[in-house]
């Protein structure tokens, strides 16, 4: 467990003198966000975290986005950028003898990548499983790295 600093004012209370100046207002009075504070959502608010592996031959590119689908995703590339957004509405109603209940949800985000020189960029592939969205960006060929060679000593 680590400690965490915070704005809070344990002593004021909204009798203080203060309690108009907006800066003072919000910073002692609004709760902290847990949502917008998880590792998750990588502090920021509505941008997923972002895992980046160089090998070789590829660049692997891993984005977190648990509850979406498939067809919840729009990916383009423009002007050697990877953008990535998606969005998800779900509604539900249920309606009986005394009352009516309506909640709704709604998320979305965009990320972009400025792709380097070196990549394919007709070469991109990109899959969705278990909450990750992953993309494979190959290098080009003079952009690998040559294996070192063994020079033999006689």
């Amino acid at each position: 467990m680590s400690l965490t600093t915070f704005k809070r004012k344990p002593w004021k209370t909204m009798f203080d003198k203060d309690f108009f100046e907006p800066n003072e207002f919000f910073d002692m009075r609004l709760p902290s966000i847990p949502f917008i504070e998880s590792r998750f959502w990588n502090g920021k608010w509505k941008e997923p975290a972002l895992n980046i592996i160089e090998t070789d031959d590829e660049f692997k590119v891993e984005l977190a986005a648990p509850g979406f689908s498939k067809k919840d995703f729009e990916v383009t590339i423009a002007d050697g950028c990877l953008n990535i957004s998606a969005e998800k509405k779900v509604t539900k109603e249920e309606e009986k003898m005394n009352y009516k209940r309506k909640e709704f949800s709604y998320n979305a985000f965009e990320r972009s990548l400025m792709l380097p020189e070196t990549v394919k960029e007709e070469e991109i592939k990109a899959k969705y499983k278990d909450g990750i969205l992953s993309f494979d960006l190959y290098k080009k060929e003079e952009a690998r790295k040559e294996k070192p060679k063994l020079i033999e000593i006689a």
